[in-house]
């Protein structure tokens, strides 16, 4: 019988640890890894995904589940005594919105369950040092968080000119000596420290070659956006927030979701000269913003006599003035063009290659997706945005469906007949006055 990891010890070690660094917000911390013991590793065992792909040594959840105890004893002990060998992780490619792919890695099952412990960790530390303006892989500041404080800056602020940045290969181009000079701060653990190292050291497992990087962070490890968070702290928000803000002629405000960022200014004068500066701090820590996607938009309160109106994407939306039925002027907000052929795109795969399924399991998947999408793109002003995704899933349903059998065709009387079997669920209703359960849900 699997035991569950006591979770109030676990809480009191963590809020130690926090209450440490809040005390401390200038010291580098040396002692903290003797917090981490099996309870612990019990603790970030239970959180790490069970259904993930397999890392290079194949192992599966369940198969390291089998004998839990022991494996997290050993694991303990290799951590403690620095004899703990990181695994190369193995490389796949996935598409972007741009039709390039991404690297993604993969690292064995064990190796998340540590890296889940130490995250846990370092979060206690950095959550005291991270500033408002950062979002993403944080605890309560998911990404409608973030479009949340986007909206309220844009509206108290009128408008202005917003900075759209785009890091070209962010995780892949970390320097890994900056890196450890920013960890040297406030971590001086060694036990920490020494598999932090093994870890951004360790191999990459691709099309059966071995390579190891030194640039990046082991990317599709719990670790790594936690150290990409580190990162961009004391590369972008501490810089903007102490050194640039303060010497501006007006208002600005800077709102990041782990490597995507804008920066909004009320004049113009003031985004030119961040905009010319942030590309030489960003390559004094080996990073590039890239040249077609990093642009400055004016993004100004229009006018009744001037109706031109920039937009902006932003965490799956674009960003436009729009006028309302009282005829003031406020931030809409819709699903981006990009995100919803990319989201349209996964529904005509799932649908090609599931269209032999029974209806019963078609129905229940492609519900779950659009309640999914609902979720994440249900916010107000974006109805239209979101009926228009449920038309075309639908469309696409059928599609898949007439391809079954050159007999039994899908025609549109029979498949409406079809749909009030199998209702798919339509947008949900959002109202101002559940907008705020909406941004945090």
């Amino acid at each position: 019988m699997k035991r569950t990891p006591n979770l109030e010890s676990i809480s009191t070690k963590l809020e130690r640890i926090a209450e440490l660094a809040r005390r401390a917000p200038t010291m580098a911390i040396r002692t903290l890894a003797h917090h981490i013991d099996v309870e612990f590793l019990h603790a970030a065992y239970h959180q790490t995904r069970k259904d993930g792909a397999v890392g290079t040594d194949g192992q599966t959840a369940a198969e390291y589940a089998a004998n839990l105890e022991s494996n997290l004893q050993s694991l303990l002990d290799r951590f403690k005594s620095g004899t703990y060998y990181a695994p190369p992780v193995r490389r796949v490619h996935i598409p972007k919105n741009d039709g390039s792919k991404r690297a993604l890695g993969i690292p064995t099952f064990e190796d998340k369950v540590l890296q889940r412990a130490v995250a846990m960790v370092l979060n206690a530390v950095y959550e005291q040092d991270f500033l408002d303006c950062s979002f993403g892989f944080r605890p309560g500041r998911s990404a409608h968080h973030a479009l949340d404080a986007l909206w309220s800056g844009l509206m108290q602020m009128g408008g202005g000119w917003v900075l759209e940045v785009d890091i070209r290969r962010f995780f892949d181009s970390v320097d890994h000596r900056h890196l450890r000079t920013i960890l040297d701060q406030r971590v001086h653990d060694g036990v920490l420290r020494r598999v932090i190292d093994k870890w951004l050291k360790a191999g990459v497992l691709e099309h059966g070659e071995l390579s190891y990087p030194r640039e990046g962070t082991p990317q599709g490890g719990v670790i790594s956006p936690l150290l990409a968070n580190i990162y961009l702290h004391a590369v972008l928000d501490v810089w903007f927030e102490q050194e640039v803000r303060p010497r501006l002629e007006g208002k600005a405000f800077l709102v990041r979701y782990a490597d995507d960022f804008v920066i909004c200014f009320a004049l113009e004068a003031d985004a030119l000269r961040v905009a010319d500066v942030l590309p030489k701090r960003f390559e004094k820590y080996g990073l590039a913003l890239h040249p077609e996607k990093t642009r400055l938009i004016e993004f100004r309160l229009p006018s009744d006599e001037d109706d031109d109106r920039g937009s902006f994407d932003l965490l799956g939306f674009t960003h436009f003035w729009n006028k309302s039925r009282t005829g003031s002027w406020f931030v809409q907000r819709k699903t981006s063009m990009k995100s919803f052929t990319r989201s349209l795109r996964r529904i005509y795969e799932w649908c090609r290659r599931w269209r032999h399924a029974n209806l019963d399991e078609q129905h229940a998947a492609l519900s779950r997706k659009l309640i999914g999408h609902y979720g994440y793109f249900g916010i107000i002003g974006n109805k239209k945005a979101l009926g228009r995704f449920l038309y075309e899933v639908r469309r696409a349903w059928r599609k898949w469906l007439d391809r079954r059998s050159q007999k039994a065709r899908m025609q549109w009387p029979r498949y409406a007949q079809l749909l009030r079997r199998y209702p798919l669920p339509p947008p949900p209703r959002v109202s101002a006055g559940s907008r705020a359960a909406n941004l945090t849900a």
